[in-house]
């Protein structure tokens, strides 16, 4: 492994057995080396494999301070492994530098308030409780006190690393999701249970459902004739579902599908039945 870049005495930029770029970290892993020396395995605490050495992570290694760095990287394997999902590698840059920003913000007593915090704790639970893990990471390991709402943008940084997303409208997904979810109550005049199956699917349903709206991905038209058996065995969820699809398309420019329609107007009757199958 060749040093092509020193970052820090922590942290630098080589070239591994196959030639591609990679960041290695680890306490000392630089000191007393130059570029075009060898690395020594040994010391090496963390690899940073990038599709490209990203210009803005490598900024940040260079300029946070190695602990940040370190804490960062273990709430986002506490994430993954808590999750069991495989987070995208954009994490690395967006939940670090908002660690070094709120790390900043804590010094200088400065509190960025999330007014999202209780969509967040609502619809993204498993996310939030890991965030809430993420703060007692901090304190621990850096001695910093992080307020509630710092938990809740740690969460919306999981949320976007499972999604793949884009973090802006990651950031705006629980007040469209909380939106949606009101269409509903309001077209049936009810109160939905939380806590059923149904619900917990439904949710789901709509974070992926948003996510491809992002991406303008939608699920394509695939049984044309299964979509009208739905709509008229389920006129009142189907008129609920045409509702959202009004909602959504005013928020973004695709049309929906009848695939999509078909999905909504099942969850929308589940939800509104109590079926859980």
């Amino acid at each position: 492994m060749t040093i092509k870049k020193i970052f820090n005495n922590n942290a630098a930029l080589a070239t591994d057995e196959q030639g591609n770029e990679v960041i290695y970290t680890g306490c000392g892993i630089c000191f007393q080396k130059k570029c075009g020396d060898s690395l020594d395995e040994s010391k090496i605490e963390k690899t940073f494999v990038m599709e490209k050495a990203n210009e803005q992570f490598m900024k940040l290694v260079s300029e946070l301070p190695y602990e940040e760095i370190q804490v960062a990287d273990e709430i986002i394997q506490y994430a993954s492994t808590h999750l069991n999902k495989r987070l995208c590698n954009n994490i690395y840059i967006t939940l670090t530098d908002h660690l070094g920003f709120a790390i900043e913000r804590s010094k200088s007593g400065t509190v960025l308030k999330n007014k999202l915090l209780w969509e967040i704790k609502k619809y993204y639970g498993p996310e939030f409780i890991i965030g809430k893990h993420a703060l007692d990471i901090v304190k621990e390991r850096l001695n910093v006190e992080l307020p509630e709402d710092e938990a809740g943008f740690f969460a919306l940084h999981i949320v976007n690393a499972e999604l793949d997303g884009n973090i802006h409208h990651t950031m705006e997904s629980p007040e469209v999701i909380d939106d949606i979810v009101n269409i509903v109550r309001f077209t049936y005049k009810t109160d939905l249970d939380e806590q059923s199956l149904s619900y917990e699917r439904f949710i789901t349903h709509l974070k992926y459902f948003l996510q491809r709206a992002e991406k303008k991905v939608y699920y394509q038209p695939d049984d044309g004739e299964l979509f009208d058996i739905v709509k008229n065995k389920f006129p009142e969820a189907y008129r609920c579902a045409s509702r959202i699809k009004s909602y959504m398309e005013a928020k973004y420019p695709d049309e929906i599908t009848d695939e999509e329609m078909l999905y909504l107007t099942v969850h929308i009757s589940r939800i509104t039945t109590g079926r859980n199958n």
